[in-house]
């Protein structure tokens, strides 16, 4: 099979080039797709695939770089509980404060985030994970009561 190849010398291939150049990145917002299945604690579950933009209407709520922030309310309302991967050991189960729980979240840590119904992080409840580069949810299937940061 031969390879065809474009020249890059045209207007329409240098405005097309440009046009990808210049479009800014969308943060990911990720569907809560929920499917418990048995998976060991070593190796963190596939992670859900992202979408490329909120539900109509929706507003991507504040959490800055590195950071995992959950708030309350779904749509990103509320008072967020915001960590950080310096304060936040690796691979371990970090319940919400004790009768809270969240419904959005933003992953912004740069490493894969499980989040569990449970808040002992049981695989008996509902649990999904969401990738870490600008991973947005406004809407999750369940209420959240703790998560873990994945190592990658």
């Amino acid at each position: 099979m031969q390879k065809k190849t474009i020249p890059l010398g045209t207007a329409l291939t240098a405005a097309l080039l440009a046009a990808l150049l210049a479009a800014p990145a969308a943060p990911a917002v990720a569907s809560p797709v929920t499917a418990p299945s048995a998976r060991t604690a070593a190796v963190p579950p596939p992670v859900a695939a992202p979408r490329t933009a909120p539900r109509s209407g929706t507003a991507l709520g504040a959490c800055g770089p590195g950071r995992l922030c959950l708030w309350p309310k779904p749509d990103f309302k509320g008072r967020p509980w915001t960590y950080e991967l310096a304060g936040t050991d690796i691979e371990s189960c970090i319940a919400l404060p004790p009768g809270t729980s969240a419904q959005s979240l933003a992953n912004r840590t740069g490493r894969p985030v499980t989040t569990y119904q449970s808040a002992e992080c049981g695989e008996t409840g509902e649990f999904e994970t969401y990738p870490g580069r600008g991973t947005w949810v406004p809407r999750e299937a369940y209420e959240v009561r703790a998560f873990k940061i994945w190592e990658r």
